[in-house]
Parts: structure tokens; C-alpha cells; sequence
């Protein structure tokens, strides 16, 4: 008798496990995981001295993980504009991040980190870091093809204007507007 109950309970068990692994496998089988390819321009307004605006383009590559979950790497270009008596520093940033949608499948929070490598007038600045950490958080709204987020972005090593004299370490609060396809 109690044989049969325990032969019973295991079944019930079985049979109730077996059920959540169908369903779970239907959705994973269901969500096409797979790779993204975004081109994106990007604008913004740099808190610091003597830079006035940035200006830039990106790739974005993102592994979908899950419909809510991706990986991203990003890199491309991004130009600070200064003033009259300051050159321009311009940067390739390399970041990696994660990006999740919190929001009716359209709207996400995005972290990358990673570093921005100055390309041009270097030179200009000796004494600070040719190469700088980058970290940057945004918000944003993606729809099948075309991405609008907003972020924040510090460099920890780039020059500043610090009453005359030279500091380092600057941010930028950027709009990226993108276009992306799947791969």
C-alpha cells in the first residue's frame, strides 16, 4: 500500500516536471536567440571644459540572450569639440555591456564599460593618458529597427580645462539615435 502511494506521487511529479520542462523548452525553441547589427550617430553635451559638444558614430553587435536580455559591444568614433584655444580630442571607445528590457519589450537600461582610445591631437595634451576607462549608463527605446537611448558617459583619464591649468576627467550626456537589423 505504501508502495503504491509513493509509485502515485512519484508519477504526479514526473509527469507535473515534465510539463514545466515542455513549456520552458517551447520558449527558449519559440525566442529566436541570435545576433544584432546596429549604426548609430550619436550627439552630446560635455560637462567640462573646454570642450563644448561631442559628436560621433557607433556599430553596436548584440547577442540576444533572451527577448529581455542581450550582450552588447560597441565601437566607433566620437569627437570632442573645444573651444578656440584648445584642440579637438578625438576617440575610438571599444565597450562592453548588458542591456535589459524593463518595459513592454521596447524600453531598456543599458551598462557598458570598457575604454576610449585618443586618436587625434593626442599630442596636444602630454602629460595625461593617451587611453582612458569608460563607463557608461543609458536608458532607451528600441523597436524592430531603430533605437533612441540616452546616456551618460565618463572618461576617467581624458584632459580637462581646470581653471587654466590641466585635469583629467570629463563626461558627456549623449543621444544616440540607430538604426539595426538583425543578423
Amino acid at each position: 500500500m505504501y508502495t503504491l502511494k509513493l509509485i502515485k506521487k512519484a508519477a504526479i511529479a514526473c509527469l507535473f516536471f515534465c510539463g514545466l520542462t515542455a513549456n520552458a523548452q517551447d520558449a527558449i525553441e519559440n525566442y529566436d536567440q541570435g545576433f544584432r547589427l546596429g549604426f548609430g550617430v550619436n550627439a552630446g553635451y560635455v560637462l567640462d571644459d573646454p570642450y563644448d559638444f561631442a559628436l560621433g558614430g557607433d556599430i553596436r553587435l548584440q547577442y540576444d540572450l533572451t527577448q529581455r536580455y542581450s550582450l552588447t559591444l560597441t565601437t566607433g568614433f566620437t569627437n570632442l569639440f573645444a573651444g578656440d584655444e584648445w584642440k579637438d580630442l578625438g576617440f575610438i571607445p571599444v565597450k562592453a555591456g548588458f542591456k535589459a528590457f524593463i518595459w513592454e519589450d521596447s524600453f531598456y537600461l543599458l551598462g557598458e564599460a570598457g575604454a576610449a582610445f585618443a586618436v587625434t591631437n593626442r599630442d596636444e595634451y602630454k602629460g595625461t593618458n593617451d587611453t582612458s576607462f569608460l563607463l557608461s549608463p543609458g536608458i532607451g527605446y528600441a523597436t524592430k529597427y531603430i533605437d533612441l537611448s540616452l546616456r551618460y558617459e565618463h572618461y576617467t583619464d581624458f584632459p580637462i580645462a581646470n581653471n587654466g591649468a590641466l585635469g583629467e576627467g570629463t563626461g558627456q550626456i549623449a543621444l544616440r539615435l540607430a538604426y539595426g537589423f538583425k543578423l
